[in-house]
């Protein structure tokens, strides 16, 4: 079974940083682009960060020059350094990739189960 598991959330203080990581398991033959959502309370999933297969990086404007995705292959692995975190960036962070090459076939539309970041003022 495929899955991606995110880690590394917690609570910090305002100017704080913090890195998530995000492992796919299961028999997985090639990777997609992949992405960093985030979903606050009473508020609708937004886009933080993609990084395509070739590792190409974009940006929400909201956090950008903040927050750095990065991903290896090798570990089936995308990351998501934040730096000087505000209160405004808590929420539960949710990773996803658009499309896996797996031994049972390709798999889209797959989202992690999401790791909560608090940032106390």
């Amino acid at each position: 079974q495929v899955q991606l598991v995110e880690s590394g959330g917690g609570l910090v203080q305002a100017g704080a940083s913090l890195e998530l990581s995000c492992v796919a398991s299961g028999i997985i033959f090639t990777i997609g682009d992949m992405a960093w959502y985030r979903q606050a309370p009473g508020k609708e999933r937004e886009l933080v960060a993609t990084i395509t297969s070739g590792g190409e990086a974009n940006y929400a404007g909201t956090v950008k020059g903040r927050f750095t995705i990065s991903r290896d292959n090798g570990k089936k692995a995308i990351y998501l350094q934040m730096s000087s975190l505000k209160p405004e960036d808590s929420a539960v962070y949710y990773c996803t990739v658009d499309r896996l090459t797996t031994n049972r076939g390709p798999r889209t539309g797959i989202w992690g189960q999401g790791t909560q970041v608090t940032v106390s003022s």
